[in-house]
């Protein structure tokens, strides 16, 4: 078995151990095994730069229900889809299924190459997940940071991509949207001296015009899935104003959302306070009991 996948496990039920105080929290992390496996390394594409998989946390019985696509961050540049599986107990809990996606990082390959992948593996979950128990009319698209741009961007587009991902259509749609602090307008990543425009948007293109195709912002138009976004108001690295607009976009052409305001809360989960990942998490599961994909 890969070290790295028995080194997840070990601390994924090290710390279902120490976690969760209640009697039926630890009656749920005590029967968390019994009730999913995980299925790792499953193929979803396969690239120049290489095969890209998908881990599956399913049900044993393979009953089909609603699925949390998991999309990790990282800035375009690194991260794995192992990385952020202790936040992907939550969900687990509630009962959904979890899918987390590994893609094509600036290192392998530039824009669009991410949003391309993401997409790709929505579009394989919802043509294959059904043998793992997915349904795929119950696929909520979630990540933070890059992740959150890059499951806005899977939710937003329309198939103009899909031919790429040799899928058979028709596309499904996406049933929600859970964005932690995901980047909505990337022209300004273009200049030179930020961070990310050398790696991610170096493609033999024009930057400005990928980066304006490459943003959640330019996509908007009625009919888009439900929008549920966190971000901090004090964020450093994608900022708070990203995510106004995009709520003030959304809401303009009649599409559900609601931005979860951090105050004081900078980039990333991590650094939040207990009080303010509650209160998220609090807000997430509102949101997923009022789609209907949750128990109330």
């Amino acid at each position: 078995m890969n070290r790295r996948f028995q080194y997840v496990n070990i601390l994924l039920l090290t710390l279902l151990a120490q976690a969760f105080g209640q009697q039926s929290a630890q009656d749920w992390a005590t029967l968390v095994g019994q009730r999913f496996r995980a299925v790792r390394d499953v193929v979803y594409r396969s690239t120049p730069q290489g095969d890209l998989k998908v881990d599956l946390y399913v049900p044993y019985n393979k009953e089909p229900g609603p699925t949390m696509l998991y999309i990790h961050g990282g800035g375009w540049q690194t991260g794995s889809k192992e990385q952020y599986v202790l936040w992907y107990l939550p969900y687990l809990q509630l009962g959904m299924r979890v899918v987390a996606v590994e893609y094509r990082l600036s290192g392998r390959a530039p824009a669009p190459a991410a949003v391309e992948d993401a997409r790709c593996a929505f579009l394989w979950l919802a043509k294959n997940g059904a043998q793992y128990g997915v349904d795929p009319n119950q696929i909520v698209i979630t990540g933070g940071s890059a992740g959150g741009h890059l499951a806005l961007m899977t939710a937003f587009l329309d198939d103009s991509m899909d031919k790429a991902c040799g899928i058979p259509g028709p596309a499904p749609k996406a049933r929600a949207v859970v964005d932690y602090y995901g980047a909505t307008d990337l022209l300004p990543l273009v200049p030179e001296d930020k961070p990310h425009r050398s790696k991610w948007l170096s493609g033999p293109y024009d930057p400005v015009e990928m980066a304006r195709r490459m943003s959640p912002l330019t996509w908007v138009r009625p009919g888009l899935p439900p929008v549920l976004m966190l971000h901090g108001d004090a964020d450093k690295s994608v900022p708070y104003s990203d995510s106004v607009r995009l709520g003030e976009a959304l809401s303009k052409v009649g599409v559900p959302n609601e931005l979860v305001t951090v105050p004081g809360g900078a980039h990333g989960r991590h650094t939040w306070t207990d009080a303010d990942i509650l209160r998220g998490q609090r807000r997430i599961e509102a949101f997923l009991k009022n789609l209907g994909l949750v128990a109330r």
